[in-house]
């Protein structure tokens, strides 16, 4: 809900009330109460807020819950939170259909599972991954001459 990320997103951010609404042209009261969810902003004040916090107007309005009933706070511009999965004593998970969507991921596909150190994982189409490597070793190549 709208009210619950503009929470999120001004603690992530560190900004206070007063700091946010200097900065989208408002009220510290205003914005408080969109926090408080007495009141919503236009679309205008959302499209300004999404700037600030570097996200999207969806972004702001979705809420994503995770299966122990926390929230994630909305992605960043251009990024993703497909929410949680479980992996099973296989080492299997399903990627959540939204995301399966979003990629034109089909059954039967190869994915390229890369890593970093410490960091975590993820699944890269193997078209796009390959076709990456392919233009990363035209620029290492030796120049013909």
């Amino acid at each position: 809900m709208l009210k619950d990320n503009l929470l999120m997103l001004r603690g992530i951010h560190g900004y206070s009330q007063e700091e946010i609404a200097g900065k989208i042209g408002i009220s510290r009261q205003a914005y408080a109460k969109w926090e408080s969810g007495a009141t919503v902003p236009d679309v205008e004040k959302c499209s300004r807020l999404a700037q600030v916090y570097g996200t999207t107007v969806d972004g702001l309005l979705k809420t994503e819950e995770l299966d122990d009933g926390s929230v994630l706070p909305p992605a960043p511009k251009g990024k993703n939170i497909w929410g949680a999965v479980t992996m099973n004593e296989r080492g299997q998970i399903v990627i959540p259909k939204a995301a399966r969507d979003h990629f034109d991921l089909r059954a039967g596909q190869r994915l390229v599972l890369v890593s970093e150190d410490n960091e975590g994982f993820a699944l890269v189409p193997a078209e796009i991954f390959e076709q990456k490597l392919a233009l990363i070793s035209r620029f290492l190549s030796p120049a013909e001459g």
